[in-house]
């Protein structure tokens, strides 16, 4: 059941006593292994202990959670809270962004109570800086929802991947993204976005794709020289760049930059994986936008070339698992229904990579990349208490990923 929230601010006052919580097992991410039983100690908004027992001091709460697994909370790394399942421009034209907000909000309550306790949303999608809305709200207890890394607006150049190119040009219908068509205006746009409230610039690389001959071929949309002025007024700023690129040259500008992560990455030269490997930068594969595009479209015709470029991103992916590219989970939830996004870690699984790898590429990985590395992503003492528990043992079978049954951030119980 989900319980009843309770804004924080009506109850700041109120000390919380200490809880234990005990299960059947607790998985150690960076081991990749479970120890039975397992228990954790929260006091406060922190964990003070973890193991196969833990002190239980006076006044805790001890809560059972019989033959779950305890982990980590989830971290999606690449979501869009202002998106729902429909006609993706015609959100951005039609529904007003004070709605949009309303109906971000829903969705960030969906995705924390199915377990997604941290997430970077990669493009409000027209919406502007309205996420920082959500997560101040968010912030101050006053809705529930995931610790949240946002970008504001993506940036795009005219007319490229998200700049309303179906429609009459002679209506003008905006973007749903910033223009910078200059590394001048990148630097611009990325100064008036912080100056609102972002933590890190989205900015399209790479669009419109195609498959031509069983191959993906996908224009450039910045030099890697415009993308380095990007990443290195990031850097003065104390952030970072992450690209939206599907193939080369794209993903390798990108790469030679040393953005952050390369989201989507189908296509990945071999030159592109060692500087990634060489600069640490991630790759988020968002498989399951592919998987629900592949099921989801009005025509035959458009359902066939998306799982075209399924199976080709498939199969480019076993090659990147097989060089040892540093991966971080992302699912582009938001045109699929938010709290479903678990889903991403069993294609993963079924993809190629191991069950205790996905897991760390989520947790350990997604950490660091939403800049909380140290702080979320394991059970350990000092860490912030961001637990859940799944039926079932994840490292056996994945998908009981999917089943979030409990749900705690920050030391306060969402869902029991």
């Amino acid at each position: 059941m989900c319980l009843a929230f309770t804004p924080h601010l009506l109850n700041a006052q109120q000390p919380q006593s200490p809880i234990v919580l005990h299960a059947a097992r607790l998985l150690q991410v960076d081991t990749g292994t479970v120890i039975q039983p397992g228990e954790v100690l929260v006091e406060g908004n922190r964990i003070k202990a973890v193991g196969k027992s833990v002190e239980h001091p006076a006044g805790a709460k001890v809560i059972d959670l019989g033959g779950a697994t305890l982990m980590p909370g989830l971290i999606d790394a690449h979501i869009h809270l202002f998106l729902h399942p429909g006609a993706e421009d015609l959100q951005t034209v039609e529904e007003s962004v004070p709605w949009r907000v309303i109906l971000a909000e829903q969705a960030a309550k969906d995705d924390v109570m199915a377990g997604y306790t941290a997430e970077r949303d990669m493009g409000t999608e027209g919406a502007g800086s309205a996420d920082t809305a959500i997560r101040e709200a968010i912030n101050k207890g006053i809705i529930p929802g995931p610790r949240l890394r946002l970008s504001g607006n993506a940036i795009d150049i005219l007319g490229g991947h998200e700049d309303a190119n179906k429609y009459n040009p002679a209506q003008h219908v905006l973007s749903n993204a910033d223009y910078a068509n200059s590394a001048e205006q990148l630097v611009e746009v990325m100064r008036e976005q912080h100056k609102e409230g972002s933590d890190f610039a989205k900015i399209y690389e790479t669009g419109k794709d195609k498959m031509i001959d069983g191959v993906l071929r996908t224009p450039f949309q910045y030099t890697a020289a415009q993308l380095t002025a990007a990443v290195e007024e990031a850097r003065r700023m104390g952030t970072t760049v992450s690209v939206h690129a599907m193939g080369e040259p794209g993903t390798l500008y990108a790469a030679q930059a040393g953005v952050a992560s390369i989201d989507h990455a189908t296509q990945l030269s071999d030159e592109t994986i060692r500087l990634m490997k060489e600069k640490g930068i991630f790759s988020v594969p968002t498989f399951t936008i592919f998987d629900y595009f592949a099921k989801h479209r009005e025509s035959q015709d458009q359902a066939a070339a998306e799982a075209e470029m399924l199976q080709y991103k498939i199969k480019e992916f076993r090659k990147q698992v097989a060089a040892g590219v540093q991966f971080a989970v992302g699912s582009d939830v938001g045109p699929f229904p938010h709290g479903t996004q678990a889903r991403e870690m069993t294609l993963m699984v079924e993809y190629g990579m191991k069950p205790a790898a996905v897991l760390q590429a989520d947790l350990i990985n997604g950490a660091k990349l939403l800049g909380w590395g140290g702080q979320i992503g394991e059970l350990k003492a000092g860490y912030f208490a961001d637990i859940v528990a799944v039926p079932g043992n994840p490292l056996e079978d994945i998908s009981t990923c999917e089943h979030v049954s409990f749900v705690m951030k920050d030391g306060k119980v969402l869902r029991q």
